[in-house]
């Protein structure tokens, strides 16, 4: 059988916020925005959890989020690093097989279904991430902001998470360029895409799995919650 395992990210500092905690600590309909999160995966058929936290909050964490919640899939809760792909590292670093769901805790809404595709997906593919076409025109520019290119649209997808891949692929692509301190590195298909030769797909996400970013995206995650909550979703 095989085994998924969701590493949460959930180590920033969310300074857009505008609040005086971290973001994945705010509250949001009656729960931290983490344990929104951590419910998703707890809910779904992943088989476990690893929980990648800020440094000095791992006891923080054990006893307010996880026990207090009853997050029982959660088996580890790391010190994540200074950039994301460090926390990442310090997620794989606690499994050894399996399939890997990486996972931003900022897109605490992420909907069960849309996991469920990644753990089918990531089996056949081995290397997929979640996303959705734009719905606006993207301009590239450069660094004066001159419009240099209009791509077209049918062709571009807005990236969210869950990321997914075959435990060896993105641990033996981390091992490559977890040294090189590449600043330009945003997400975990970009690893995938600079350290091996394997293809990435593009697999359908949802219009609500929303990056908490800004408090107009809290308004918007309360929003998600009283319409699941009102339709029993």
């Amino acid at each position: 059988m095989n085994k998924f395992t969701a590493i949460v990210l959930a180590a920033g500092s969310g300074k857009r916020m505008e609040q005086d905690i971290p973001k994945q600590y705010m509250n949001i309909g009656g729960a931290p925005l983490m344990v929104h999160c951590l419910r998703a995966f707890q809910e779904s058929k992943v088989t476990q959890i690893v929980l990648v936290v800020a440094p000095g909050d791992v006891e923080k964490c054990r006893t307010e989020i996880v026990e207090r919640y009853n997050i029982s899939k959660c088996v580890a809760i790391v010190e994540g690093g200074e950039e994301r792909y460090n926390s990442v590292y310090a997620g794989l670093q606690a499994i050894n097989d399996g399939y890997v769901l990486i996972h931003d805790c900022a897109r605490a809404f992420v909907p069960i279904d849309v996991i469920h595709r990644c753990m089918s997906a990531v089996t056949l593919y081995e290397s997929c991430v979640v996303g959705m076409p734009s719905k606006d025109t993207v301009k590239i520019t450069d660094s004066h902001r001159l419009v240099l290119d209009t791509p077209d649209r049918s062709k571009v997808w807005i990236v969210q998470t869950p990321q997914c891949f075959e435990y060896n692929l993105i641990r033996e692509a981390y091992d490559k360029i977890i040294d090189d301190a590449d600043t330009t590195i945003t997400d975990d298909a970009m690893v995938v895409e600079k350290a091996t030769n394997h293809e990435v797909h593009m697999i359908e996400g949802s219009y609500l799995n929303i990056k908490v970013t800004t408090p107009e995206d809290a308004a918007f995650g309360e929003a998600i919650l009283k319409s699941r909550q009102q339709y029993n979703l």
